[in-house]
């Protein structure tokens, strides 16, 4: 059975790759950049395969390459002159969207290919923190778009939990003398994405920390019953959906209260709370993940 192809709006390639519509446009008319086709009611739209082209020219216009000289190029002058970008260049946007194009085709064998050829150049713990971390980030805003459905995120996000659980399998348990920072891997009532959680829960053990996974929607009061156990514990979330963005400051507000007189800590990560100030000193609030991970390893 052959697969139907998939259409994009120009919206789309915009959330997709980050260039704006009107430079799409101009690519379009004056280089014939891309071709668009047209529905039977004659909509213009994009298939998968000009996605992919749009991500590959975006690379090397980002990395000195003129777009007057990429539209003159072949399919395989691109993908050699992608090959010769400089070591260092910043080749990460290049690996997330092929991760994008594996998901929107749900294509298995991509997704493994690009999270293999990653990994053995740099290292499972890059592999998430520069490439998944920011992926399921921008999976959130593509969601929220109105991009992908949500079959897509569950598709990746099995493929990365399956990765992940045998990761931490692989990590010996702290010794039974620890008596290092212990963390609390969380998320709120109502918020059953652990996708990201679990990674950061990964690499705080990667690095030699005592870190619990509470996992989905965990109430606060069983929070306050671990500072019995465990004074001071650092207690982390990494939050998709809850709370909103008009709910974040009530939000925090109760999670204060509701922690007086512990000696609880705690962390939030998750674009929600990206320029939000943290209301006292035993909370902090990130954007992404990258930030909650550099702040966890520096306390």
């Amino acid at each position: 059975m052959s697969q139907a192809v998939q259409e994009f709006s120009i919206k789309d390639l915009e959330h997709f790759t980050g260039i704006k519509a009107h430079t799409i446009r101009a690519w379009e008319q004056r280089y014939k950049l891309l071709e668009p086709r047209r529905t039977s009611t004659n909509i213009r739209f994009y298939t998968s395969e000009d996605l992919k082209l749009l991500l590959n020219v975006s690379l090397l216009n980002q990395n000195g390459h003129k777009i007057s000289h990429i539209a003159a190029m072949g399919d395989g002058q691109i993908l050699t002159a992608l090959q010769e970008l400089e070591v260092g260049a910043n080749k990460e946007e290049h690996w997330l969207g092929m991760l994008k194009i594996s998901m929107l085709n749900f294509d298995e064998q991509l997704f493994r290919s690009v999270s293999k050829t990653f990994e053995d150049e740099h290292g499972l713990s890059a592999l998430m923190l520069k490439l998944y971390l920011p992926f399921m980030g921008q999976i959130g805003m593509l969601w929220l778009t109105s991009a992908i459905c949500p079959a897509h995120e569950h598709f990746v996000s099995n493929l990365i939990r399956q990765r992940l659980y045998r990761a931490v399998d692989e990590i010996e348990p702290t010794p039974p003398g620890y008596n290092g920072r212990l963390f609390a891997m969380f998320l709120p009532e109502r918020e059953i994405h652990d996708i990201s959680l679990l990674m950061v829960h990964y690499l705080m053990r990667s690095a030699g920390y005592k870190s619990l996974f509470l996992g989905q929607s965990v109430p606060l009061e069983d929070l306050t019953q671990l500072d019995k156990q465990f004074p001071g514990i650092h207690c982390v979330a990494y939050c998709t959906t809850y709370p909103s963005e008009v709910g974040v400051h009530d939000y925090l507000a109760r999670v204060l209260r509701e922690s007086e007189g512990t000696s609880l800590q705690f962390h939030f990560a998750g674009r929600v709370f990206d320029g939000v100030e943290s209301p006292d000193e035993r909370m902090n609030c990130h954007g992404n993940g990258q930030s909650l991970i550099g702040a966890l390893l520096n306390l």
